[in-house]
């Protein structure tokens, strides 16, 4: 199992040291977050077996926090992961559609993965920006207004920055 380096773990100490004594529970979603982002873009049980370790706290705890938010990833997931919005504002926009279409063009269903690990599909709750409707988070941006033709130039930029940094 891996475990956090020197650095990352002064990282999740002075994350702890943010709450009170006692309360350390309350660093679950960063130390989470970090933990996602050293082992590989995902959590799997016993990465979060080591998280509630290093809280102690029982490792359900952990468990119940990681399957409730759609930013954790239980499973390894592809290098570009595309998080499209299916609330109200989205759906009457056309992201079913979009999803369909996804689906459709990387040959993958929501929550898998290609099979060169590049691309992941993940259907989501609110991502907060409904008036661009219909959108997707992929990596720390949006992509909005959604289309069949800026899907395909997104798989186009992704694709090609992929083999560039290979």
């Amino acid at each position: 199992m891996s475990k956090f380096s020197e650095e990352k773990l002064a990282k999740v100490k002075e994350i702890m040291a943010r709450y009170p004594e006692g309360k350390q529970k309350s660093a679950l979603l960063p130390v989470l977050h970090l933990a996602q982002d050293s082992f590989g873009g995902w959590l799997s049980s016993e990465t979060m077996d080591y998280v509630a370790e290093l809280l102690n706290i029982n490792p359900i705890e952990v468990y119940e926090v990681a399957t409730f938010y759609s930013m954790y990833n239980l499973k390894p997931v592809g290098k570009y992961m595309f998080e499209v919005c299916q609330t109200g504002p989205c759906m009457l926009r056309g992201s079913d559609d979009i999803v369909a279409y996804i689906q459709a063009k990387l040959g993958i269903k929501p929550g898998e993965t290609t099979a060169d690990g590049l691309f992941t599909l993940k259907t989501v709750e609110c991502l907060g920006a409904c008036g661009y409707a219909p959108m997707m988070q992929l990596g720390k941006t949006y992509r909005e207004h959604l289309t069949k033709e800026r899907v395909d130039a997104i798989i186009e930029e992704c694709t090609r920055n992929a083999a560039k940094n290979n």
